[in-house]
């Protein structure tokens, strides 16, 4: 539903969607650590739904349109660009990937770290010609460092494979201000 939407309510409830339908498979053990994983993850991820929906009203109120590809207005694209941010743990919002991660079963932390993380990069595709590119390149740059120094202190798997998530999602961002068309072939 949000790859192929064109307009932002659509995509906002793609994005809702997604993550409502994560949150039971995060905390099926029954065990504290997961239900304290889904709780982060409801938390950030509905901070970042939040911002979604206020970024595309802002937009809406000064266009006159909730199309996708018609985000203009400044404030709007900054924070979209942090809610996306936020929705895909790029650095500075990356703290919660790690602990999410840390308190869910293998799987669980394999579905987050691909299949959750199509929706809001295929979003982020479709508006990188409005967004600042210097700000995603920023993202991106200080993402790989985040991730890789911040494995390299590690020695449980599932924060390892958070922080590795976490720089190749700068290496996704950086490839999609230097060449969108890659991206697709990267997603694939």
């Amino acid at each position: 539903l949000t790859m192929t939407s064109y307009h932002w309510l659509l995509a906002w409830m793609g994005l809702e969607i997604n993550t409502l339908a994560i949150i039971p498979i995060m905390t099926k053990p029954h065990h504290p650590r997961s239900v304290e994983a889904g709780t982060k993850y409801f938390l950030t991820q509905a901070a970042a739904s939040a911002m979604i929906l206020l970024s595309s009203s802002i937009n809406a109120w000064y266009t006159g349109q909730w199309d996708i590809t018609q985000l203009t207005n400044e404030l709007a694209c900054a924070l979209m660009t942090a809610a996306l941010a936020m929705k895909l743990g790029l650095a500075p919002v990356h703290f919660w990937l790690p602990e999410v991660m840390q308190g869910v079963t293998i799987k669980t932390t394999m579905i987050i770290t691909t299949w959750m993380k199509l929706a809001p990069m295929s979003i982020l595709l479709l508006i990188s010609n409005s967004l600042n590119h210097t700000i995603l390149l920023t993202l991106g740059i200080l993402s790989i460092l985040v991730g890789g120094w911040g494995g390299l202190n590690q020695t449980q798997l599932r924060k390892i494979m958070g922080f590795s998530s976490i720089s190749h999602l700068g290496w996704m961002t950086i490839i999609i201000t230097v060449a969108p068309t890659l991206t697709i072939l990267n997603l694939a």
